[in-house]
């Protein structure tokens, strides 16, 4: 699928803004214990045809990028692996030795779509999500039947 990717600009910014608040609630996102406002972290869009068709937030935090948000604007045709993939290269070559994110227990659809990427479970951090909605407590109980409960942290190597 050949998508057009780049940076996050200026001119951006209120279409990152929509995409976060129907993906998240709000660009306000929580994960190991820290609210991060992912609308103004740098990031990368995906565009198919002329159509936005994905978005990934992340935080630089000396040697390790962090994958704060990964949303598929339009689901099924690859955005979200081009981008994460534009995202792995960037790092490579800013000489990131770890590229990682947060998950949490529920979300087996992100689990399965990490790790079929090269992602590998380096962390359960326990009852983390009950500390977070102190943070954002609109985040829900129970999603699909399943208590959120726990932060599952996922990493490799750019």
């Amino acid at each position: 699928m050949p998508f057009e990717i780049w940076p996050i600009g200026p001119a951006d910014r209120e279409v990152v803004l929509r995409v976060l608040t129907d993906s998240w609630g709000s660009p306000i996102v929580v994960g190991h214990g820290e609210a991060m406002d992912a609308g103004s972290l740098p990031g990368l869009l995906a565009h198919l045809d002329g159509a936005l068709a994905g978005l990934v937030t992340y935080a630089v935090r000396g040697r390790e990028w962090e994958v704060v948000t990964l949303d598929a604007v339009i689901p099924g045709r690859g955005a979200a692996t081009a981008l994460l993939g534009a995202l792995r290269q960037a790092a490579r070559a800013a000489g990131a030795t770890r590229l990682w994110l947060v998950t949490t227990n529920d979300n087996t659809h992100a689990l399965r779509f990490y790790q079929r990427r090269g992602f590998d479970l380096v962390a359960l951090h326990r009852n983390a999500v009950e500390r977070a909605r102190a943070l954002k407590p609109s985040i829900p109980a129970v999603s699909d039947g399943i208590p959120i409960a726990h932060e599952l942290e996922l990493a490799l190597t750019p």
